[in-house]
């Protein structure tokens, strides 16, 4: 792998839903969730994007307890929603992601290849928004929620005009 070329840059640059963070990495700016996506070169041109994706877990979020048996059903529930991430990219990748649970996060990881950089760019904001949008999928009504899940109740009631 090589150093990041110019076009990746620019197509990042030219994306209004990141910002650089480093040479070879940008942070979402779509969503109150930590996303980030890692991007490295071939020599044949590809570029590999590795997207990740930070959200709490249901207990992090909830104002009380929760119980385990909740918790473990939302995990597992949220883990078999993000398998099924075909079709939100603009080709079939035949995508594989993974959910691992690191404290009171889970944290999504998607990779994948592309030679056009731009359409890259492209899916890796479509997966950031499809893990924000599976995730509010999973919000179960009756608990008193904390931040992010508010602002994101909050913009969904807005933009649904409720």
């Amino acid at each position: 792998m090589s150093e990041v070329p110019g076009r990746v840059r620019r197509a990042f640059a030219g994306h209004s839903g990141f910002e650089e963070a480093g040479v070879d990495e940008y942070v979402s700016t779509a969503t109150p969730f930590d996303a980030q996506v890692r991007v490295e070169t071939a020599d044949d041109g590809h570029v590999r994007f590795a997207v990740e994706v930070r959200v709490p877990t249901l207990s992090a979020v909830v104002d009380g307890d929760v119980a385990d048996v909740v918790e473990a059903g939302w995990t597992e529930t949220f883990e078999l929603r993000v398998e099924d991430v075909g079709g939100v990219t603009k080709v079939d990748r035949g995508l594989s992601p993974t959910v691992r649970q690191l404290g009171e996060e889970l944290v999504v990881r998607v990779e994948y290849t592309d030679l056009n950089e731009r359409r890259g760019v492209d899916d890796a904001a479509a997966l950031v928004t499809f893990v924000e949008g599976t995730y509010v999928q999973g919000v179960i009504p009756g608990y008193d929620y904390t931040e992010p899940v508010t602002s994101l109740m909050s913009s969904a009631k807005d933009a649904g005009g409720f």
